[in-house]
């Protein structure tokens, strides 16, 4: 499973509006909270993928040069290096409005639908 593909984010950091950040749930810590939790779960899932990836390179023998001399291993790492940063990801989907979330005990979820820039 990968989490970035096909999908338009900002390698860098981007000066944001906070009005807008806040507009989808009413309260800006509210929308922190949501993107923390989002970009916990990204970075959970790229972790496991990445410790699944470099688990076919483990070997019991291996030494510090053979580690480093692995070229296949080296680019899986570089790989993930180049990717967005989750925190990255998670305001880009919250700002498109392909986040829901649901406060605890509740049953029915909200969606968080994309916020217009002002010009």
């Amino acid at each position: 499973m990968k989490i970035m593909e096909k999908k338009k984010v900002p390698q860098n950091t981007v000066t944001r509006d906070i009005k807008n950040l806040a507009a989808p749930t009413g309260n800006i810590y509210e929308s922190v909270v949501i993107l923390y939790k989002r970009a916990n779960q990204i970075a959970s899932a790229e972790k496991k993928e990445l410790m699944k990836k470099l688990e076919e390179f483990r070997n019991d023998r291996d030494t510090m040069e053979e580690v480093f001399e692995n070229k296949e291993q080296i680019e899986i790492s570089k790989y993930y290096e180049r990717q967005p940063k989750p925190d990255l990801v998670a305001i880009s989907e919250f700002e498109n409005g392909d986040l829901y979330y649901r406060e605890a005990g509740e049953e029915e979820t909200h969606d968080i639908k994309p916020v217009e820039e002002e010009e």
